[in-house]
């Protein structure tokens, strides 16, 4: 096979082009000392109501604004759990987790206290599939919540679930809304939030620049260390390096290609972090496109598709490629792939299939390192007679290709660069590919019972023992549907001044409530 020369290096936007984008946009200056942090942000906001926020900035705004009842620590030091909004959280049975909350909890807007009825009204509307929340597969484990006092209750679960813990209650699907504000608002909202707990408000939002929060008076909890927080919306990595380079930032996550240069020479008063991330890149084939009938043609595909070549081309060395949806150090890791790079076969299978001319269109996001990595799969299937043309959308377009409340685009798909932010239980990786979630986020349209039926048996199952047979086994099935080509869990690396101690989560995310100086 041909060794593709392409590097990402070889991508890039010249370091004096990516510097003028940065000196030309509007209020991005001198991060400012003292009180207020000024971090990277890496898109937009779109939604922050819970039942519908598709994550990234949405995810991190939503954390200072909101509570949950627990709430995840940073990643590097392990992944433990601590209350938050709730006073007592315990395991009263298997399917039974009893709550109080802090009694200092207050609504902002005058509603008063943050009550146990506001907890139920908030869990239960995301799971009702009238909303029809993205996040409702996050609470199927639940039957109800059962309120017991103004601040305290239970949630009753219909069967054990061991991630209901760590997937559900810390992240944005737990996070604790008003019911009267939301009512009042119609049932659901998008950047006007009705009402908030947590321990910083909305100062001002400048789209496509810049979001600043501010804390909120009336919160009665543990203050933040910083008064202030800037989120400077700066899309585009390598220009988030030049910005933090330029001291317009404090933290900011930075590119592999960044981190190969700042592994030989950081900037002053700079702290690098890096570790293995648990975001997870895949291309999705949709089994039920017409090009992809004949399973053959899919086989064909995983064979081409060399990833040790867009591991050193897209990633510079610096990752890994992957073994599945699930990465090391989780139950469910698996230690290869069933269908490995092998292009004499890819070519006989397409042979055996009848296929000798055809076109295929990959949709991927517009980010250099996945149109960078569209271009290697070009070349790859190229090498087996299989065009590639390569559409590249923005993020707003681009979520909603394979979402049926969209259009009818999810249903003419035929192959995308897809990744999503793993979870720190391996069935959050795995929620994704369910029938349910076809025509939401399973846009390879990949429908399997025994899929379903083992990811059931997993979420119940408490030996871990166990769940890493059932997950090593679901992984085989999507991999054998030929729907799927793992590609890699990206590894994570940011940049922080000196001094300033981040917060980061397993997903990568921070929690900007929780940053503090060293």
């Amino acid at each position: 096979m041909t060794i593709l020369t392409m590097n990402r290096r070889h991508f890039l936007l010249s370091t004096a082009s990516a510097a003028a984008a940065v000196s030309l946009r509007p209020g991005l200056s001198y991060a400012a000392d003292g009180d207020t942090l000024i971090i990277r942000a890496a898109s937009d906001i779109e939604v922050l109501d819970p039942a519908f926020q598709a994550g990234l900035l949405e995810e991190e705004v939503g954390r200072a604004l909101f509570l949950s009842l627990n709430r995840l620590g940073d990643v590097r030091e392990g992944t433990h759990l601590e209350n938050y909004a709730a006073k007592e959280l315990k395991q009263l049975s298997p399917t039974e987790i009893g709550f109080e909350l802090h009694d200092w909890l207050e609504w902002t807007g005058g509603y008063g206290p943050v009550t146990a009825e506001d907890v139920k009204f908030s869990f239960e509307r995301i799971k009702d599939p009238k909303l029809a929340s993205p996040w409702a597969y996050a609470f199927e484990a639940m039957e109800k919540v059962e309120v017991t006092g103004q601040r305290t209750g239970i949630i009753k679960l219909k069967a054990p679930s061991a991630p209901f813990w760590v997937t559900t209650l810390p992240y944005y699907m737990g996070h604790i809304l008003c019911q009267k504000a939301v009512e009042k608002a119609g049932g659901k909202f998008t950047i006007e939030v009705p009402a908030s707990a947590g321990p910083y408000l909305i100062e001002k939002w400048t789209p496509k620049q810049n979001i600043m929060l501010a804390l909120n008076p009336g919160w009665k909890g543990t203050v933040p260390v910083f008064s202030k927080i800037r989120m400077e919306i700066v899309t585009d990595d390598d220009a988030a390096a030049l910005a933090y380079e330029s001291k317009a930032v404090d933290y900011s996550k930075i590119s592999l290609n960044t981190l190969s240069t700042y592994r030989d020479k950081l900037p002053e008063d700079t702290t690098l972090i890096e570790k293995d991330g648990n975001r997870f890149l895949w291309l999705a084939l949709n089994v039920n496109n017409p090009k992809f009938k004949d399973e053959k043609v899919r086989r064909a595909i995983q064979y081409a598709v060399d990833v040790e070549q867009i591991m050193q081309g897209s990633y510079s060395g610096l990752a890994k490629a992957a073994t599945g949806v699930i990465p090391p150090g989780m139950p469910g890791h698996r230690d290869k792939i069933l269908y490995p790079a092998d292009v004499e076969k890819a070519k006989a299978l397409l042979a055996e299939a009848g296929v000798t001319d055809m076109t295929i269109e990959i949709a991927s996001p517009n980010d250099k390192t996945s149109q960078l990595t569209c271009q290697i799969v070009q070349a790859l299937l190229g090498e087996i007679g299989i065009t590639v043309e390569i559409k590249a959308l923005e993020d707003g377009v681009y979520w909603t290709i394979g979402d049926k409340t969209s259009g009818d685009t999810w249903k003419t798909l035929e192959m995308v660069l897809m990744n999503f932010a793993g979870g720190v239980d391996p069935s959050e990786n795995l929620t994704w590919f369910r029938p349910n979630q076809i025509g939401v986020y399973n846009w390879s349209q990949f429908d399997s019972p025994e899929f379903e039926k083992m990811y059931q048996e997993g979420i119940a199952e408490t030996d871990q023992a166990k769940r890493d047979v059932i997950y090593k086994k679901m992984q085989d099935i999507m991999e054998e549907s030929g729907g799927f080509v793992f590609l890699t869990h990206e590894t994570f690396a940011a940049v922080a001044r000196g001094g300033l101690k981040p917060c980061i989560l397993a997903d990568g995310y921070v929690d900007v409530t929780r940053f503090t100086k060293g």
